[in-house]
């Protein structure tokens, strides 16, 4: 049966072409949809980029119809946008009114086509509930594929039905797979930048980051279990390493680590804190900067006491050894030659994980890590954010490997903690 799905604004943010979608069901869009759209529109940013990119796209239709009365969708549906409310409904804010609109065509459609409002607000799905409204999320890039995956197999024989590299235990032996069930044993107890792996995983986890042939890397799981420590150790020992062509020339693997941290919401303007772009930052950053101290030590320390040339966190900063800077700013960029560290990636949007994987150039390796519990956009869930939409997109890559780290390495606090509260 034919329905009609009337989409909230924020739907249209997550993804600017949602309403090729749906199929050849109708898609209605209140004028409210069209005003918040255009108050967002302004600036930089991945929210502005989307709103933007939305009201080309309806402009489009609007070129080839009249969208008061009904555009053809190419999927056979229909792009309506809509100025009726329903009149009982006390509007007391924009979502009110969007709601409204609902729920006037929910009162005038007849019983031949039903009625659906797609929100990625809880509230707003709640609301119109009350109403009567029937409602949903936005189920186009939802997944669970990451729950299925990720984890290290035991046994003689790798029994996934995957391609993209995957981790077996078989004895005392742990081996790579790739491929249909290509084989190669890694090296055991493999410390990095004198950051030695406290468990099973976490030795699985620097393979990973160290390998070759491995492009794209997902590492989840909750606090604690060294995600990010472990990549921006990797990063640093690559960015370290020589590689030899020749007797005479060599070359660094890769120019700089690169680390960035979504400022939730992705496109937030750092406009309303006091400073530079550096001292805006340090808030968001902290926390890089805490992992770097742990790699090479703080100025008060001796040098000796770390296994490492850097004399310190802002050093390496300094220096341009490692560079990090807010995912708002890196929209037309192109970055070759990088060890790119997304941390936090389970707050990105599916557009803005491809947004990110278009950027990199030549010989740049990316590294995504995120814990898929704790999710601090209001409109994402573990099934619809951007970590786990990259997973479910390359699974079957065989330059990716995803690893779900279980096992707390902060502390048996920290892991008690995890476990209890």
């Amino acid at each position: 049966m034919k329905k009609t799905y009337v989409l909230d604004t924020n739907v249209l943010i997550h993804d600017p072409e949602a309403v090729l979608r749906f199929q050849e069901n109708d898609i209605v869009l209140p004028i409210t949809v069209i005003e918040e759209l255009d108050h967002l529109k302004k600036g930089n940013g991945e929210i502005p980029y989307s709103a933007r990119h939305a009201l080309r796209l309806i402009d489009s239709f609007r070129e080839k119809g009249n969208l008061s009365s009904g555009v053809l969708l190419p999927s056979g549906g229909t792009l309506r946008v809509v100025f009726e409310e329903e009149k009982k409904i006390n509007k007391g804010n924009n979502d009110d009114r969007i709601i409204a609109t609902a729920l006037f065509l929910m009162n005038n459609s007849g019983d031949d086509q039903p009625v659906i409002m797609v929100s990625k607000d809880t509230s707003v799905r709640i609301k119109a509930d009350t109403f009567g409204l029937v409602t949903q999320d936005y189920l186009t890039d939802k997944t669970t594929v990451f729950r299925k995956y990720g984890n290290i197999t035991e046994g003689d024989t790798d029994s996934t039905d995957i391609r993209s590299v995957r981790y077996l235990k078989s004895g005392d032996k742990i081996f790579r797979v790739y491929g249909e069930n290509n084989m190669q044993i890694i090296r055991r107890q493999r410390s990095v930048m004198s950051i030695t792996p406290k468990n099973i995983e976490q030795e699985c986890a620097i393979d990973a980051l160290l390998a070759d042939n491995i492009d794209v890397v997902a590492l989840t799981g909750r606090a604690g279990t060294g995600k990010t420590l472990l990549a921006i150790a990797a990063g640093l020992y690559l960015c370290t390493k020589t590689v030899h062509k020749t007797s005479t020339d060599h070359t660094k693997k890769f120019d700089q680590v690169m680390v960035a941290r979504p400022i939730v919401p992705m496109g937030q303007d750092l406009g309303f804190l006091p400073g530079d772009i550096k001292e805006k930052l340090y808030p968001w950053m902290q926390p890089i900067y805490d992992n770097l101290d742990v790699i090479v030590g703080t100025p008060t320390e001796h040098i000796e006491e770390k296994a490492t040339h850097y004399r310190s966190s802002e050093y390496l900063v300094e220096t341009g050894v490692v560079h990090i800077e807010p995912l708002t700013y890196i929209r037309g960029r192109s970055l070759p030659r990088r060890y790119l560290i997304i941390d936090e990636a389970q707050n990105l949007r599916p557009l803005d994980v491809k947004t990110i994987i278009t950027r990199c150039g030549e010989g740049t390796k990316v590294v995504f890590t995120g814990d898929l519990e704790q999710i601090d956009s209001p409109f994402l869930d573990a099934a619809s954010n951007g970590l786990s939409y990259l997973i479910n997109k390359f699974i079957n890559e065989p330059d990716f490997c995803y690893l779900n780290l279980r096992k707390s390495a902060r502390s048996a606090l920290a892991e008690r903690a995890a476990e209890l509260l």
